[in-house]
């Protein structure tokens, strides 16, 4: 018999690859609040999906074990919705059904189509690295939160950065933006034009076909026009295939950076050794240094409790859903504080997520505040450069270029409260 809905409940072993399926009545009487946690396993997101589900159940088992928040366990609704609108909205209509006050669909043509009715139901959709950028006005998407660094703000990181190795000015520079033709590829545009005419440097965007499996001609054309730097922009497939061609028309790589969608599987696709120095931008740390990751290898992996293979712990994707886990979970503890006999609903959790404050779970990610203005968190991000073998942090954690973000975010988002678009 097929299985199309997996129930994962933090505290028991479970993967997708042999899924633990338990009724809604397992818990009898036990306290719960619900996550509906519907992702894209087997179509586009797969490059992603294993490992961040991986992490955050990870997460969920740690808490569970140690008690849950204030005698509540998490319970995540785990399913896959194929980046299907279809299937996704029916994911989320389950949930609501079931009671979650909580969605994180990580996809965004899944999220942006949901915003509509997270907002009506008053249902928390998580929106990190996907959705809407403009969803950090917090007044204008109440139930809509990144928790983390939206694209805007990963391209201004990426545009400083640059201009600190180049000595503190980029004007006279040359940027060429290599990214696929899609509206995730081009939404840093706004942003990195807006900049290039304030700070004097030259953009030449250069888009490619999804997926992006076919970038031949256009890295000869980046190649001959010198540039001083590159940013690329694609996922999965695109991002190896942009790296190959990089590394083949002799683009230096500590002068080539990517967004967030850069994982340690990349660069084996390409070859460890060939891209040493190249750059991403990181919303939290990478590796099993981190005081939480450790927690997670003794109490959880190391007792057979682990929701996937243990080789990917501590790779970035698994420690972005770590990452995210953590947030979610610290809104549920905040919410107790502000409201301890609550009820238990998705109004309860927001003002709970919206209340975060300098929250670093140990050391993971930057000092995150999370206001009902901002739900960005405050922009904090860092560059990380390759060094054959890890992700190495080259910069603290920083912001920049927010007041170009904010522009862009409030301009979208007033546009947002007149039409609903």
């Amino acid at each position: 018999m097929a299985v199309n809905r997996r129930i994962f409940v933090s505290g028991t072993a479970a993967t997708l690859a042999a899924p633990a399926l338990i009724p809604s009545h397992a818990f009898g009487q036990d306290k719960v609040i619900r996550f509906t946690m519907a992702q894209d396993f087997t179509r586009i997101y797969t490059f992603v999906t294993s490992e961040y589900s991986q992490g955050q159940r990870d997460y969920f088992t740690l808490i569970n074990e140690r008690g849950g928040v204030n005698g509540h366990r998490i319970q995540a609704d785990v399913s896959d919705h194929a980046n299907d609108l279809p299937r996704a909205i029916e994911a989320y209509e389950r949930g609501k059904r079931e009671g979650a006050i909580l969605c994180d669909p990580l996809s965004t043509p899944v999220a942006r189509a949901l915003v509509p009715r997270a907002l009506e139901d008053k249902i928390n959709l998580i929106t990190a690295f996907s959705g809407r950028s403009d969803a950090a006005d917090g007044t204008a998407f109440p139930y809509v939160l990144p928790l983390s660094i939206n694209y805007w703000t990963q391209a201004g990181l990426i545009i400083d950065h640059f201009a600190k190795v180049a000595g503190g000015s980029l004007r006279g520079k040359k940027i060429v933006f290599v990214h696929i033709d899609t509206p995730f590829g081009k939404e840093p545009l706004p942003i990195l034009q807006v900049l290039a005419q304030r700070q004097g440097f030259e953009l030449l965007p250069f888009p490619y076909t999804p997926p992006g499996n076919d970038q031949a001609a256009i890295w000869p054309q980046v190649r001959r026009a010198r540039p001083d730097f590159v940013m690329f922009w694609g996922a999965g497939v695109g991002q190896t295939v942009a790296l190959s061609e990089a590394v083949r028309n002799g683009l230096p790589m500590d002068r080539v950076s990517s967004s967030v969608w850069l994982s340690e599987s990349d660069m084996g696709v390409v070859g460890k050794d060939a891209v040493k120095g190249v750059l991403k931008v990181e919303p939290c740390a990478s590796g099993r240094e981190p005081k939480l990751i450790q927690d997670i290898i003794n109490d959880v992996v190391s007792k057979g409790k682990g929701a996937g293979p243990s080789s990917k712990v501590g790779t970035a994707y698994y420690n972005y859903g770590v990452q995210m886990a953590s947030l979610m979970v610290e809104g549920v503890r905040k919410a107790f504080e502000k409201a301890p006999n609550g009820p238990i609903t998705g109004a309860w959790l927001n003002e709970g997520l919206r209340a975060i404050s300098n929250f670093t779970a140990d050391g993971l990610l930057p000092p995150t505040t999370v206001t009902k203005e901002d739900h960005q968190g405050g922009g904090q991000g860092r560059i990380a450069r390759w060094d054959g073998d890890k992700f190495v942090p080259v910069t603290d954690w920083f912001t920049a270029n927010q007041d170009v973000v904010w522009g862009e975010v409030k301009k979208y988002s007033e546009e947002f409260r007149r039409t609903g678009k």
